[in-house]
């Protein structure tokens, strides 16, 4: 235990090439005094001893260093290599590497991790460069803030809000940014913010990710002003192209059949049946504003659906009473969960009748049958009426208000369905069937 202590900070003072030389020697030594040990004791002159041992002691220290610089050059290429990964440089390789060497193996790996290492930063140059492009052309604003508050990161949208440029931004305070309210309260809901560069409604979505071990809290904020606006101006124009389509069909021939009874009265002589192309004449114009009168109740209808008075609604007699309302087609009922919802009695009844009245229509263009079943799922209620008749050929504007392809249809069935749906809480959702042709109808309500 002695000699260990006292030996111990010996090692530690020595170099590792100090150590291999005084090993090399030590190991040398054995050979060379019994080399030097026969030339003493032979029968040789003195100046041969002498030139023997000068040239074994050469040999052997030349020896020891060629052991050092065996070591220390291989070593020296390593911790090169290593000292440029450190440094970021992953371009420099070492030479002469090869397998079932041991050096050779290290010096193989040693090149393997600077070329991963390389592989690596690149892509994350790249990850990064992405990250920066994305953030700099997203319409949201990106806000990140230290623990204390401060901003340290915003993209080109959160200059736009904050009206100032980063230079101007950055280490400055949530509160006198205005932004104080975003790092308190939910972290995912819909606030008013009235900012530098533009106010209205906006969805947060707030989050904490680490950066140097330090926390700090990413802030992004959706203008949800903007995305309605533009949603509004798309159903506007969806309404108007249906309002002047309407419009142009009843208008167009009211004008050119006026025009031939102007001209049947300015007529001399005048024919023998004009009074009867004046009878029709006036039939065609009182029929196309009656449909126009019928038009504007059905826009009227749909823009004051009533406030829904809720009540208990018990579902097997709600669906079982309205199936047997239309007796143009036997309606199939496959009964489901025994339960009760929350809804007024009187809307629901609109909503399935117009969904079974529009199953049972596309049933008898094919012949087939319609049911109607219901069933509890973990969200609430849901009722599904399937036809077999020829299916949907296009579901881009089922729920355009006026938009039919009925001969005879108002366009505002599927609307009317939609809203009343939405009012109680639900959804309605229309699909062809993939099982066979037709066409499945989903209403989902919630159940308190």
């Amino acid at each position: 235990m002695n000699s260990l202590h006292v030996s111990s900070p010996v090692r530690k003072r020595l170099k590792h090439e100090h150590r291999i030389f005084w090993t090399a020697l030590l190991g040398g030594l054995p050979a060379t005094g019994l080399a030097v040990a026969f030339l003493w004791l032979g029968p040789y002159n003195e100046q041969l001893k002498w030139t023997v041992l000068v040239v074994l002691v050469l040999f052997w220290l030349g020896f020891s260093f060629a052991v050092i610089g065996k070591v220390r050059f291989p070593l020296q290429t390593i911790s090169n290599l290593l000292a440029a990964i450190r440094e970021g440089d992953y371009s420099i390789r070492a030479r002469g590497g090869r397998r079932e060497d041991a050096l050779g193996e290290v010096i193989i790996e040693v090149n393997a991790l600077g070329e991963n290492l390389r592989q690596q930063r690149l892509a994350a140059l790249e990850a990064t460069a992405l990250l920066a492009k994305v953030m700099t052309e997203i319409d949201v604003a990106i806000f990140t803030f230290d623990g204390t508050q401060k901003l340290k990161l915003t993209n080109r949208a959160g200059e736009r809000l904050l009206g100032r440029p980063s230079e101007r931004l950055l280490n400055c305070s949530a509160l006198n940014l205005g932004l104080a309210d975003c790092l308190q309260g939910e972290s995912s809901r819909t606030m008013e913010i009235m900012l530098p560069g533009g106010g209205g409604r906006w969805g947060l979505r707030r989050t904490i990710f680490r950066e140097h071990g330090m926390p700090h809290t990413l802030v992004v904020l959706t203008d949800l002003s903007r995305a309605l606006r533009e949603e509004e101006r798309a159903a506007w124009q969806r309404l108007l192209r249906v309002l002047a389509h309407e419009l142009n069909n009843s208008l167009a021939p009211i004008k050119s059949i006026a025009g031939t009874m102007t001209g049947l009265l300015k007529r001399k002589p005048r024919s023998e049946d004009w009074e009867q192309d004046m009878q029709r004449g006036l039939e065609v114009i009182s029929s196309r504003a009656e449909a126009l009168n019928r038009f504007v109740g059905a826009y009227t209808q749909l823009a004051r659906l009533p406030e829904p008075r809720l009540g208990a609604v018990d579902v097997q007699t709600w669906v079982q009473r309205v199936v047997a309302l239309d007796t143009r087609l036997p309606v199939a009922v496959e009964p489901g969960a025994v339960l009760s919802v929350r809804a007024d009695g009187d809307l629901l009844d609109q909503l399935l009748i117009n969904l079974v009245r529009n199953a049972v229509d596309a049933a008898l263009e094919t012949k087939g049958g319609v049911k109607v079943g219901w069933n509890r799922t973990s969200p609430g209620l849901e009722v599904v009426v399937e036809d077999e008749g020829p299916g949907l050929s296009n579901s881009a504007n089922l729920f355009v208000p006026f938009f039919t392809t009925k001969k005879n249809g108002s366009g505002i069935g599927l609307v009317l369905c939609r809203q009343i749906a939405e009012a109680h809480g639900g959804s309605i959702s229309l699909e062809n069937r993939k099982d066979r042709s037709g066409c499945r109808a989903r209403l989902r309500l919630p159940v308190q």
